[in-house]
């Protein structure tokens, strides 16, 4: 293909091959159940509806538990089902399983209403568990689709999708929940329970579409990595039954040897817990000081749409400064959110702060995925993403009981935004730590010795 000016900027944003665009795209079509499911729509119709005949304690507790719930399965799963994949060659299969089987439990919340709380906490727990895991055998394909030039690059284009994918579902689902007679949707008084919730149960119904509609490329464009086998493994060729397992625990043992992808998963899972604690706490943060829920909701999208070319500009910052300085000046910024956010008062400083927050948050979790894939063996991509996964679960754990112990003793949790500081520099002080080169020629070496398995 001529070197046009368009090429020369899809190989900027890392989108210059047809299977580099279609496994990106899996984040624009999986985003949307992250934005419209996890974050904005769902936990409040889950509280407000679902569990409306419940105590005020009990309905934050019951969805509480369904977190909990599904964060245990996914962590659970994560590492068994990523030594599957590298064993059977079946990363796609996988991913489009799991897919499949969030898509069906998101389609079902279509169906619920007032009471129906166990039925939509195991439909939320289900697609929880099928996104999650989907995305493991997603960021497990990344190594052999991009080279070591492209690898940041390709990353933060596949976050940046994801914005405009789950940003622009959502506003859509905003537009007719907020407006729904100009989408010639019930409303007005005198509305049935079932009328009264129509644009919010359809919003459900259009993530299950888009999801499984955008999953399409991948599957279509993208090849399947063959299987590649440990030199010990094809002599006798263990079960696939038990190959996987036998293979899950000598990755246990074996992770510390790559001393430095094992660093990359410690410094990832301390800076990523001040990250996630920022990204779920932020939004009941704002409502205990006093912001209005159209401003919390609009602050969403800002994170979204800020976030879009503020991805694609972190990994082109990246080929300039290497993606470990990148993610350093992500988590300075992140230090500044936390001050910033500790003398917030106003509507007016939450935008600010979702500007702030929009600006760093994909970069930098773009780069820390890039930066762990590149040194990790790609035979082992499936296993070792499978950990990553888990590492990401964890990152959801520490930072919230920050704010609760915070409030416990003070009675706010303003005082907890400064200390989500910590997490941030020890974080940067393990990765600092990270001989990147060093981690990079382990994984080289670990590959060399590989025998491909007969393909016919």
């Amino acid at each position: 293909m001529p070197n046009t000016p368009t090429t020369s900027w899809l190989t900027r944003l890392g989108l210059h091959r047809k299977e580099l665009r279609a496994w990106a795209m899996y984040d624009w079509a999986v985003s949307s159940f992250q934005t419209t499911i996890q974050v904005a729509v769902f936990q409040i119709f889950f509280v407000r509806v679902v569990a409306a005949d419940l105590a005020d304690s009990s309905r934050t507790a019951s969805w509480a538990n369904a977190q909990a719930i599904s964060a245990v399965i996914v962590a659970i799963l994560s590492p068994v089902l990523g030594a599957i994949s590298d064993v059977a060659a079946a990363k796609k299969k996988l991913l489009a399983g799991f897919m499949l089987l969030g898509v069906t439990a998101v389609a079902g919340m279509f169906f619920l209403g007032r009471g129906d709380v166990s039925l939509a906490s195991w439909l939320y727990i289900i697609a929880t568990v099928g996104a999650t895991a989907s995305v493991v055998f997603y960021e497990a394909l990344l190594p052999h689709l991009a080279g070591p030039d492209e690898v940041d690059r390709v990353s933060s284009a596949g976050f940046a999708l994801g914005y405009v994918g789950g940003g622009v579902l959502l506003a859509i689902n905003l537009a007719w929940i907020l407006n729904p007679a100009m989408f010639g949707l019930p409303s007005g008084d005198g509305l049935t329970p079932s009328q009264s919730t129509l644009p919010v149960r359809l919003a459900f119904l259009s993530v299950a579409v888009w999801w499984l509609v955008f999953s399409w490329p991948i599957l279509r464009h993208v090849k399947e990595p063959p299987k590649v086998l440990e030199a010990d493994e094809v002599v006798g060729m263990r079960s696939l039954l038990v190959t996987p397992f036998v293979r899950l625990g000598e990755t246990v043992r074996t992770l510390r040897t790559f001393k430095h992808a094992f660093l990359m998963l410690l410094a990832f899972l301390v800076y990523n817990d001040g990250i996630q604690t920022i990204i779920r706490m932020a939004t009941a943060y704002g409502a205990e000081i006093g912001i209005p829920t159209s401003a919390l909701t609009t602050a969403i999208l800002i994170v979204q749409f800020v976030g879009i070319p503020f991805a694609f500009l972190f990994g082109m910052l990246a080929d300039r400064i290497g993606a470990k300085t990148a993610i350093f000046i992500g988590l300075l910024a992140y230090t500044g959110i936390s001050v910033v956010g500790y003398f917030m008062t106003s509507a007016r400083d939450f935008y600010i702060l979702a500007g702030l927050v929009g600006m760093v948050q994909g970069g930098t979790q773009a780069l820390s995925r890039s930066l762990f894939s590149s040194m990790v063996p790609a035979h082992k991509s499936g296993e070792f993403f499978g950990f990553y996964s888990v590492f990401e679960k964890f990152a959801n754990i520490f930072g919230p009981l920050l704010f609760a112990l915070t409030i416990y003793v003070t009675g706010s949790s303003r005082a907890a935004i400064l200390g989500v500081i910590a997490f941030f520099a020890v974080g940067a002080w393990l990765l600092s730590r990270v001989d990147v080169a060093a981690g990079r020629r382990m994984a080289r070496e670990a590959e060399e010795g590989l025998v491909v398995a007969d393909q016919a």
